[in-house]
């Protein structure tokens, strides 16, 4: 009952809408009321008593309820798929807001498969119960309460019959709708995993193609489709169940009230027409109670779906957290780590040990180690996708927890190893950090990155479309997209992971130039792999196990013969070309 007042606390900005609509359905009602009714003065009037002006005037009366109940009906079939539709409509996109907004933490811990499957799915389950159900609780109750004035009109004795058969049915309705909501529940999650699986081997399908492991992945997929088959399958055998006992409920009291006044009848104490009138009425009530039923597993499939889109609602986004207020100013001084210490949610181990380290604001930095030694870890802190868990880093002497999110992260440009573009055109992409940038600016920006020369070569220059994640495009004209972006920005903080490592020797010889281009008077973050890339840093740090094991220029870190020279040393002797095979 919690969800499902939460889903009605939607309807708030409907409420005109649905008191027209609640008038309609009472006007259907009503004169669905007066055809059982009317039931009465004809049998006793035409057919019984055979009056000549009865049958000129009940045939034009129930002609005009037919016309008065259909014009109702419309109104309120309209007024509540409207009222439906936007209900659902407004929960979706308020989800997918949500779900932009929570922290990187939670887009770790659910695969975007899945994620897709809240919005689409979940709310699907929502879209296709709301508006008929909305229609049903309204239409059908009514008509119900309606039909009931009817039979106590008519008879009140036979009327505490219906009332007695009514808890049963109701009984039967409960224990359907709990089993149904809970295999729905279950079927939505099969649903999540199965788009999961889905997009995980179309994204990566020359991979599955190449190690011809598509036998495989139709078995991951097969596990899923089984699992929701299961529980549909399950959900259905069990709504199955509820008709025919409501029918057999149903046929129990008709029987009973078919002897019972049947015999009053015979004995003279109730008209004919009377009885008929009061059977129709009851039959009538037996039609909205049926549809109800039907309502009814509808109303469970959208219980479990909106329970998993609450679900997600009630998580705290980074809004939600953010104790920020302070608007930051561009950086002016420097970039500090103090005393930091950070650990993964559900980790016992520290990715990030004490680490203490200033960056002067021009300053460009690299920071390398083997892979798991917590570079990427410590830059990902500086734009805030994760809260040390002991220390702080600051900017300027301020603590980052404690300015505004959005000031933060206007300060900081990423251009990453996995380029990230939109199915969008060229001129979206590079404007993306900022949208009210002129055709100049964009212009400017490309040329910067050594992107201009490709773009104007294309047959609708910025108006080209990239594809899905810049698929149409090369690795390097991506690359250089992105630096594009970032330059358009004009961020005074720079992060670059391993922007390189993926091209090949001409395309990496551009982009080194488009990054010359955009490190220039900004504070620079390297993530590197390749030792090659960042010999002309001001300074490297070099990582180990989550702590700073070396800090120094290239030069200085060789004479050491520490780590980094091992690394150096590794990566040198990986680089050199074995000797040909001779044979002799």
């Amino acid at each position: 009952m919690k969800t499902f007042w939460r889903i009605v606390s939607y309807l708030r900005e409907y409420r005109l809408r649905l008191l027209g609509a609640f008038f309609c359905s009472a006007g259907v009602a009503g004169l669905s009321a007066v055809y059982a009714w009317l039931v009465q003065p004809v049998l006793d009037g035409i057919f019984i008593e055979r009056n000549q002006e009865m049958l000129l005037i009940l045939p034009l009366a129930v002609l005009g309820v037919a016309i008065l109940k259909a014009s109702f009906a419309y109104g309120q079939g309209y007024l509540m798929s409207y009222v439906g539709h936007w209900l659902v409509s407004d929960i979706r996109q308020q989800l997918f807001i949500h779900i932009v907004r929570l922290p990187i933490r939670f887009h770790d811990a659910n695969t975007s498969g899945r994620l897709m499957a809240r919005v689409i799915s979940d709310v699907n389950e929502m879209a296709n119960a709301i508006p008929s159900v909305l229609k049903d609780i309204f239409q059908q109750g009514l008509t119900f309460v309606a039909m009931l004035s009817v039979v106590f009109y008519q008879n009140w004795k036979l009327a505490t019959i219906v009332l007695v058969v009514l808890p049963f049915s109701s009984l039967v309705l409960v224990r359907v709708g709990r089993r149904i909501r809970k295999l729905s529940k279950r079927g939505q999650e099969s649903i999540g995993k199965m788009a999961s699986v889905l997009k995980e081997a179309f994204s990566g399908i020359k991979i599955v193609k190449a190690y011809g492991q598509e036998e495989k992945e139709a078995d991951r997929f097969s596990l899923t489709n089984q699992a929701f088959r299961t529980a549909k399958v399950k959900s259905s055998q069990t709504s199955a169940m509820a008709s025919p006992l409501l029918e057999v409920i149903g046929v129990c009291g008709v029987a009973f009230i078919i002897w019972y006044g049947g015999g009053l009848v015979i004995a003279g104490e109730m008209k004919p027409g009377e009885f008929f009138s009061f059977l129709a009425a009851m039959f009538m009530a037996y039609a909205p109670l049926r549809k109800m039923s039907g309502a009814n597993e509808s109303v469970q499939r959208a219980l479990a779906g909106a329970q998993r889109v609450f679900q997600v609602l009630d998580l705290e986004s980074e809004l939600a957290k953010d104790e920020g207020k302070k608007i930051l100013p561009p950086m002016a001084k420097n970039l500090e780590f103090s005393g930091v210490t950070f650990k993964y949610e559900g980790s016992e181990e520290a990715a990030l040990h004490e680490i203490n380290f200033t960056i002067n604001v021009g300053e460009v930095v690299a920071f390398v180690g083997a892979s798991g030694s917590g570079k990427t870890t410590l830059v990902s802190l500086v734009p805030r996708f994760y809260r040390p868990t002991e220390g702080a880093v600051k900017i300027d002497g301020e603590d980052i927890r404690l300015v505004d999110r959005s000031s933060l992260r206007r300060q900081i440009g990423i251009v990453s190893q996995e380029t990230v573009l939109f199915d969008d055109t060229i001129r979206n992409n590079i404007a993306y950090g900022r949208l009210d940038a002129s055709e100049e600016a964009v212009i400017e920006a490309a040329r910067a990155a050594f992107a201009w020369e490709f773009i104007e070569r294309l047959p609708q220059g910025l108006d080209t479309l990239v594809g899905e994640n810049g698929l149409r495009l090369s690795g390097g004209q991506r690359q250089r997209l992105a630096i594009a972006r970032a330059i358009l920005r004009d961020p005074p903080i720079l992060i670059l992971d391993e922007a390189t490592s993926a091209l090949d020797s001409e395309s990496e010889k551009l982009v080194q130039k488009a990054l010359a281009n955009l490190v220039k008077a900004r504070t620079t973050l390297i993530i590197a792999h390749r030792l090659s890339t960042v010999q002309h840093a001001d300074r490297i740090v070099v990582m180990n196990r989550g702590k700073i094991e070396e800090i120094g220029t290239h030069a200085t870190l060789l004479q050491q013969g520490g780590l980094y020279t091992r690394l150096y040393q590794t990566q040198f002797l990986l680089t050199q070309p074995e000797p040909l095979p001779t044979t002799s």
